[in-house]
């Protein structure tokens, strides 16, 4: 392509080939338009596959868009168990690798290949005239350092938050000696295989799980375990609250029984007294143990981590941190783009309040497309958990609809833009750090109105946790 070409003629580029990013590109196919799909990992859903020992806790009937349905289906591919609920590596598996693999997406997803900047040809942010009928520039690195320009129609950043995971120390700042401690690798990602791959690292040792989350619950419920096999094992979980009992949950009262589920183990692990609480704490320092013994290279744990309680400071030593405290969008390369973000959740300023996690704890997030996706800049959009910011009740179906109505109203049908349909499961816990109850109708069909904004969803009608469906890829 080149900078004669009309913008018409020109590709949609697509940040990020995990579920939502494919979905996208199907959607796009399905226009007659091209996409052109930059995936920073080395096959398409690397994210997915990193946590892909989890298991999902919808099923299979929530996690296949209907346009990647229509890519696959004359390949012979075989639908799964609509009420069978995958893990991540199934979902790779089953859905996303071979939905990659068809001939109309095939050639056009770029692996190993990271988006560094988004603008306009020759305009900077400041620059309005003609902005809007002026090609985006994509800039991006490859793994080999090469660096090249795109010239594209739209842009669809999907690139999730998985890379970004919020820190832990207060006030939305690495604690104190935290970053180091990362680069060791005795912080860990947020969802280590702990009974798989990363077995070794924490087999005999004593590990600190940092968060409220399902994510939390899915690695202490593996710590568990683990502890049963390797009984040197041991397994402290630190958290803000006051109570450990928001963590767990609707028990069998989840509209999505799997969840109840992780909730109630995790209940009975703590009781038992399997797993040691920690509650209150704001961490402040992470450093590493000072060494004891007549050898100066023995140490009797690796990290000492101290934190904050209102009945004062806690020092735990330890010997692995698994940070489950969420995760933030990458906004860097975007700064030449004029963006609308809600001064608190960082997600589109239409969508914030509906997704505030200080308000809104059982969450009823309304169904919604492009018209609340939208920013000042014509045809740019932030989609699936990235869109969220940092509220973490996203549901990968809301992805779905979220690009059938973005890749519409970027080929001018605006009419299918603004008819904004989503099905959703009951669900009694909303929120991955509340876990409050609520019940309602599982499906919501909404059209939105002049202003872009979606009438209210039926009371109740929630939307999943970040560990639901595909934990910030």
């Amino acid at each position: 392509m080149t900078e004669s070409t009309p913008l018409s003629e020109l590709p949609v580029a697509i940040i990020g080939a995990g579920p939502v990013g494919l979905a996208a590109a199907a959607h796009v196919i399905a226009r007659d338009m091209e996409p052109l799909v930059f995936e920073s990992g080395a096959t398409p859903a690397a994210a997915v596959t990193e946590w892909g020992h989890i298991g999902l806790f919808s099923p299979w009937k929530y996690n296949i868009d209907h346009a990647a349905r229509t890519l696959l289906e004359p390949t012979g591919w075989v639908e799964p168990n609509g009420d069978y609920l995958p893990t991540g590596a199934e979902l790779v598996a089953a859905y996303l690798a071979p939905l990659a693999a068809t001939p109309q997406l095939a050639g056009a997803i770029h692996t190993q290949t990271r988006v560094i900047a988004v603008s306009r040809l020759g305009k900077d942010r400041t620059r309005t005239p003609g902005r809007g009928d002026t090609p985006f520039l994509v800039r991006t690195q490859n793994e080999r350092g090469e660096i090249e320009d795109h010239l594209v129609r739209a842009v669809i950043d999907t690139s999730g938050t998985w890379e970004t995971p919020n820190p832990l120390g207060q006030a939305g700042l690495p604690a104190i000696g935290e970053p180091a401690a990362r680069e060791a690798g005795l912080v860990t990602s947020p969802l280590p295989d702990v009974l798989g791959r990363d077995r070794a690292r924490f087999a005999g040792r004593h590990t600190l799980v940092v968060g409220a989350g399902h994510s939390a619950a899915n690695t202490l419920l593996a710590l568990g375990e683990l502890r049963e096999a390797e009984p040197g094992t041991r397994i402290s979980w630190a958290i803000r609250g006051s109570d450990p009992g928001s963590v767990y949950g609707g028990g069998d009262q989840d509209g999505l029984p799997a969840r109840g589920a992780l909730g109630t183990r995790l209940r009975h692990l703590v009781e038992a007294g399997h797993i040691e609480v920690h509650t209150s704490v704001t961490i402040t320092n992470v450093a590493r143990a000072t060494p004891t013994g007549t050898s100066a290279t023995h140490t009797t744990s690796e990290l000492t981590v101290t934190g904050a309680t209102p009945a004062g400071t806690v020092s735990l030593d330890v010997d692995r941190v698994v940070p489950t405290t969420g995760f933030r969008p990458d906004l860097s390369f975007l700064r030449e783009i004029r963006l609308d973000l809600d001064p608190i959740v960082e997600a589109p300023t239409g969508l914030g309040p509906l997704i505030d996690p200080e308000y809104h704890s059982c969450g009823t997030v309304e169904p919604h497309g492009a018209r609340l996706l939208a920013h000042p800049e014509k045809d740019f959009y932030i989609a699936g958990m990235k869109s969220y910011g940092r509220a973490p009740t996203f549901l990968m179906a809301t992805g779905y609809e979220q690009v059938r109505s973005i890749v519409a109203a970027s080929a001018g049908d605006q009419a299918a833009a603004d008819k904004v349909e989503l099905e959703l499961p009951e669900t009694g816990v909303c929120s991955s750090d509340i876990g409050s109850s609520c019940d309602g109708p599982s499906v919501a069909t909404v059209t939105a109105d002049s202003s872009g904004c979606c009438a209210p969803a039926p009371t109740g009608e929630a939307a999943e946790p970040e560990s639901c469906c595909e934990p910030a890829p």
